[in-house]
């Protein structure tokens, strides 16, 4: 399955809207895609998962390198995942502590403190 990236902007939010599968192959392609966002001065980025089918290691690199360079920028950085299959992959490697993850863009974007999601 190939990887489909769509942004769009909701208030002073950037979406970016992942679909496919996000592994060794197509990792790249989102890597690029976050990298330019944040070039371009996008700071409240916000990655939605919900049409992904797959994610890897490497998608879950390239996720953690695009928290991070939204930290040096001064920016914030959040998923939406409900998907079980995805959010255990979080669970599981402890990075559910690590990202705000959401269940919807509404609550994404209703976040306005910076504090993450309410446990």
């Amino acid at each position: 399955m190939e990887l489909s990236l769509a942004t769009r902007t909701i208030d002073e939010h950037t979406v970016l809207e992942v679909g496919g599968e996000v592994d060794v192959y197509t990792a790249p392609r989102l890597r690029e895609r976050l990298v330019e966002l944040v070039d371009s001065g996008a700071r409240n980025v916000i990655v939605d998962l919900g049409g992904v089918e797959f994610l890897d290691s490497t998608g879950l690199g390239v996720l953690v390198g695009a928290m991070k360079r939204l930290r040096v920028a001064n920016g914030k950085f959040g998923l939406v995942c409900s998907k079980e299959a995805l959010l255990k992959i979080f669970r599981i490697t402890a990075l559910d502590q690590v990202f705000p993850i959401y269940p919807t863009i509404e609550a994404a974007t209703q976040d306005g403190d910076g504090s993450g999601p309410t446990p």
